[in-house]
């Protein structure tokens, strides 16, 4: 009887964690990226993001995406995420500190040559209508980070 109890339990975990991770994933209303420069993203080239308005009004999850190379030098990267909502005009600022590798040094990316990761920066409620302007720079101290290919930015619905 417990075992049958057990697999149960365990089944609606499983079922109730698929759910929790899959909740914003049914609409992707933005997903672009933007190419560094080939020898190096220097800290003073914002990358600019427009996101087309929103058809509906809810609660959208905004993730940061990023690809890099072998050259990249170091374990991770901190990022500067500057958003304004229009027409409602709210202005936004975060920091996202982007681990690349785990304590022994291994990639967390996926791939092979280019790796590629995904760093929720936040969930945002917009208004149908709603359009955000979002700029990327990296606050690094290196003035210009090689290793870097592209960041991207993917708006998802939550509701």
């Amino acid at each position: 009887m417990t075992v049958g109890l057990n697999k149960l339990l365990v089944k609606a975990v499983v079922i109730v964690s698929f759910a929790a991770m899959t909740a914003c994933t049914a609409g992707t209303v933005y997903y672009d990226y933007r190419h560094t420069v080939q020898t190096g993203w220097d800290k003073g080239d914002t990358l600019v993001f427009s996101v087309p308005r929103v058809a509906t009004a809810g609660k959208y999850r905004e993730v940061v995406c990023m690809r890099t190379t072998g050259a990249f030098p170091f374990t991770g990267v901190t990022l500067v995420v500057e958003q304004q909502s229009v027409p409602r005009n709210i202005v936004r600022s975060d920091v996202l500190k982007c681990t690349l590798t785990d304590e022994k040094g291994n990639v967390n990316g996926k791939g092979v040559s280019l790796y590629q990761y995904e760093f929720d920066l936040c969930d945002i409620d917009l208004n149908g209508g709603d359009s955000l302007n979002i700029r990327i720079r990296h606050d690094m101290k290196r003035e210009v980070l090689s290793g870097i290919s592209d960041i991207g930015v993917k708006i998802v619905k939550c509701d």
